[in-house]
């Protein structure tokens, strides 16, 4: 089957980058950490809104002690637990009851063309910040939108009667003078803090918008805790998981492909999987059953079968910091473990216990990933024997054959256990392939910085970085011909060092980065057309959480604290 021709999506701002102020927690790792422990804490002791803010306030004072966190960050702490407070009460308000409230400090000020009005910012649609895509999307869904802020204004809106449930963003300030308000008319309020409180060029953790947003009673996921599934989904893989759900291993072969299956891993693809057969049960937290681990873990030895046969083509020693499969046992063992994982990912879909019929769907949407990802990976492997250089099109279409198929076929594989009809398979194709490309652009441009994965400037590979910046020097010709020359991995390593340069120059990775968040965005979109509430909310927080910024240090030392604490916040309190 021929795909179409690849186009670009429509670009959408880039997020700007600054620090956290002081009294907020530094990184996107550690505030998702603290949200997921209070969502935790609020199912686990059961506290109905609206609190007193005397109440709030200790319930808050006592999480930040328990959780080890400093003191200074109680009143952040405060506006995230009141909202997961409300949470559910404002999935039950229907939109055309509910207003967003955004300040205009998340516009770019330098630039906002702009006016105001007595109400507020009058958007122009520029497509300079984040205003633009949430008014949008939040007047599609029937919200009313206001572009302005201040506790007096909540208190007007409030009054009018009109208004059931707010999802605010404002800084800490504002949000704790509204609370009064919101207190004493019991408003359903989500409140998503601003980073900044100084007015200008502000950030803000915008997926928190986003879900908040499309919060919805009918989405019966909306509690469900995807950090918990990932988690459940990890221990899939240690080998007494895997003797149980693959059975016994018959030879030192089986248990190297095993072995090799074992190793570290995001474990994305299993997840995707668990995930979209989760989102069509009627108790979302019901347990996965054998048939769909089975399935799941089939899609995974695919995945792993192609990083083994992908590591011998590309010439790779590491992966994942370690050796690669085929310098630890060589080729021709590693050719033959790749396959015998792709010959054990079919028989688990097929012995996954699943009826015919969701069987044979399966295995379909497995052989044409399998077929797509060859003929993506066969179009790099030509190009090495003739390296040119790509432009950015032909890089993200490689992206779509090689990348996009696994992730494809992973959702596919689950909404076929789940019983999914042909409209929301058609949406979970786009929705791939937009996920797959973001997904891989983002890797390109780690790789330029990660010292223990392969980089792609010296490697023979097409990558996106030098596809962008072959794009932007068109005019000059002397750096042109380097960056040619490097498409040709001719360059010594002061020529390397002189297209480092160029990258930074150019500003290429920033184009890298607008690319990921575009792609990002229209997988997001196209679920616009999915009828399943729980199916589309759930994919929409996969987006979020396949891209949130991941804090290993951090969290370990999180968890180290909360390990110590743990018998004092296992039983509820009070």
């Amino acid at each position: 089957m021929q795909l179409p021709v690849i186009n670009l999506p429509r670009a959408v701002p880039l997020q700007r980058e600054r620090p956290a102020q002081e009294n907020i927690p530094p990184t996107r790792g550690e505030r998702e950490r603290v949200r997921a422990r209070l969502r935790e804490m609020v199912s686990r002791e059961g506290a109905t809104p609206p609190l007193s803010m005397t109440d709030l306030r200790a319930m808050s004072e006592r999480f930040v002690e328990q959780e080890g966190l400093e003191e200074k960050f109680t009143d952040y702490v405060g506006v995230l637990l009141n909202s997961e407070l409300w949470r559910d009460k404002l999935a039950s308000v229907p939109y055309e009851r509910r207003l967003l409230l955004v300040p205009k400090c998340l516009r770019v000020e330098d630039q906002c063309p702009a006016p105001f009005d007595e109400f507020g910012l009058l958007c122009k649609q520029c497509g300079l910040c984040t205003i633009q895509d949430l008014q949008e999307e939040a007047e599609r869904l029937g919200y009313a939108v206001l572009v302005a802020e201040g506790s007096a204004l909540v208190m007007a809106i409030i009054e009018t009667g009109k208004i059931d449930a707010i999802v605010g963003v404002s800084c800490l300030s504002v949000l704790e003078k509204a609370f009064p308000y919101m207190e004493a008319a019991a408003i359903p309020g989500v409140a998503i803090p601003l980073l900044q409180d100084d007015c200008k060029d502000v950030t803000v953790d915008v997926d928190w918008i986003w879900e908040a947003l499309h919060l919805t009673s009918d989405d019966r996921t909306h509690r469900l805790d995807l950090d918990g599934l990932r988690e459940e989904v990890q221990r899939w893989f240690t080998p007494e998981a895997l003797e149980e759900i693959m059975g016994p291993a018959a030879s030192d072969t089986d248990r190297q492909a095993r072995a090799w299956l074992a190793k570290e891993g995001k474990r994305w693809r299993p997840f995707l999987t668990a995930c979209v057969w989760k989102a069509a049960q009627e108790n979302p937290h019901a347990e996965v059953p054998l048939e769909v681990k089975r399935a799941a873990v089939g899609v995974e030895c695919f995945h792993k079968a192609s990083l083994a046969h992908d590591d011998i083509e590309d010439d790779d020693d590491l992966r994942y910091g370690q050796a690669t499969l085929h310098i630890e046992h060589g080729v021709p063992v590693a050719l033959n473990l790749g396959d015998l994982l792709l010959g054990e990912g079919y028989r688990l879909i097929a012995e996954s216990g699943a009826d015919a019929s969701q069987a044979l769907a399966m295995t379909q949407a497995a052989i044409a990933g399998h077929r797509t990802l060859c003929l993506g990976q066969g179009a790099e492997l030509n190009w090495t024997s003739d390296p040119r250089p790509l432009d950015t099109l032909a890089v993200l279409d490689i992206f779509r054959q090689k990348t996009s198929p696994a992730f494809d076929v992973a959702l596919r594989v689950g909404a076929c256990l789940a019983g999914a009809d042909e409209a929301a398979l058609g949406v979970i194709g786009r929705y791939s392939e937009a996920l797959g490309i973001a997904y891989q652009i983002r890797d390109d441009v780690d790789d330029l910085t990660d010292e223990d994965e392969p980089n792609d400037i010296a490697a023979m590979r097409p990558t996106l970085p030098l596809a962008v910046l072959h794009d932007r020097t068109k005019a000059k010709p002397a750096e042109r011909a380097l960056v040619e020359k490097s498409w040709r991995r001719e360059c010594s390593v002061e020529e390397t060092d002189q297209l480092r340069a160029l990258i930074d120059e150019y500003d290429v990775v920033t184009r890298c980065r607008v690319l990921q968040e575009s792609y990002k965005e229209e997988a997001v979109q196209c679920l616009s057309e999915l009828r399943d509430a729980s199916l589309k909310g759930l994919l929409r927080r996969v987006v979020s959480k396949i891209f949130s910024i991941e804090v290993k240090d951090w969290c370990s030392e999180f968890e180290a604290r909360n390990a110590a604490s743990g018998a004092a916040v296992s039983e509820p309190v009070g």
